[in-house]
């Protein structure tokens, strides 16, 4: 692949995401779904003014080219760019895989979206703090959370709660494994004003939580499940290919009746028929619903004028690998 042929790849990229960029760059998006459009090696995201590159050639040094390319060429392109990082998928090293710095100095540590901010922490993890990808299950959040009760599992650094307190849900619990990931949860909660109470910002196993919830008889009104895919510990096994209703099955009596429960599943080769056969099998008997799907922005799928690749597995009905579900909950009173 010749310089000019990224160049012209990210040109149209760029030219179709014109609507993304604010004026003063706060915002983030994927920038190139090099797996979608003509790139499988390159990934692009634009987090404020900062691009972080993802290097994903099976041999590294391969990559290496169009990760230099790519940054020179958005360089040249954005002059208002003030740092650059890229993060090796392969690499040997756990540093290079968290990220390594292409140019400038400093990195942003906050990005604004559906004016709500969220802390960044772009070298923190081999992906960068915040997926982009569950945008539009923020915003839904923002939308739709107003005087309820959430726990929201596998918290992460903790976006989509932070989305449900924006939206006036009356409490929400963060739940991870992971403290330095809840610290950044409480970082966004500082930026937007929203009170923190340490309480709810739980650093446990997933499995002995939930079962602690069970003995307390602790409900909520909607519970947000959005696992990686694939942990074991001694307290139990997260598998997003083969166990995903188990997974289900275990949270769904902490859930309210006329609940919501909200389930992920990033699954790359977990086709769209598969998770929904999966869903459709626990909606027989009654008391969950597929209420909603909530689709991926057009900047992961790639546009009808960029993509010119297809998905390794058919997501539909769902548009992208990462498969949002909303199921309404009933309760055997």
């Amino acid at each position: 692949m010749t310089v000019d042929t990224i160049s012209n790849l990210l040109e149209k990229a760029i030219a179709s995401r014109g609507t993304l960029f604010d004026a003063h760059h706060k915002s983030a998006f994927r920038l190139f779904n090099g797996f979608l459009e003509g790139c499988p090696d390159l990934i692009v995201d634009l987090y404020a003014a900062t691009i972080v590159v993802h290097n994903y050639a099976d041999v590294p040094e391969r990559g290496e080219k169009f990760v230099h390319e790519a940054s020179g060429f958005l360089q040249s392109k954005f002059p208002w760019l003030k740092a650059g990082l890229v993060k090796t998928r392969n690499a040997k090293s756990a540093d290079e895989k968290r990220g390594r710095i292409l140019f400038g100095a400093i990195l942003d540590r906050k990005i604004k979206e559906s004016n709500v901010w969220y802390a960044l922490d772009l070298t923190m993890n081999r992906d960068a703090s915040l997926y982009l990808d569950t945008r539009n299950l923020r915003k839904w959040l923002i939308e739709n959370m107003e005087g309820r009760t959430v726990l929201n599992a596998f918290a992460y650094t903790g976006s989509l709660g932070v989305a449900a307190t924006a939206g006036r849900a009356c409490r929400v619990v963060q739940l991870d494994r992971n403290r330095q990931f809840l610290n950044l949860a409480k970082t966004s909660y500082t930026l937007n004003g929203f009170p923190i109470r340490k309480g709810d910002f739980i650093a446990a196993d997933f499995f002995s939580q939930v079962s602690q919830f069970k003995r307390k008889a602790e409900r909520f009104d909607c519970v947000l499940i959005d696992p990686p895919f694939f942990s074991e510990t001694s307290k139990g096994r997260i598998d997003q290919i083969h166990e995903s209703a188990r997974l289900i099955n275990k949270i769904r009596p902490l859930i309210n009746d006329g609940g919501i429960l909200i389930a992920i599943n990033n699954a790359l080769y977990v086709s769209g028929k598969e998770y929904m056969q999966t869903l459709e099998s626990l909606c027989v008997d009654g008391y969950l619903k597929i209420k909603q799907l909530i689709p991926v922005s057009e900047d992961f799928t790639g546009y009808s004028e960029t993509r010119v690749g297809n998905p390794i597995t058919d997501p539909a009905p769902f548009n992208y690998s990462t498969k949002i579900t909303i199921l309404e909950v009933r309760r055997n009173m």
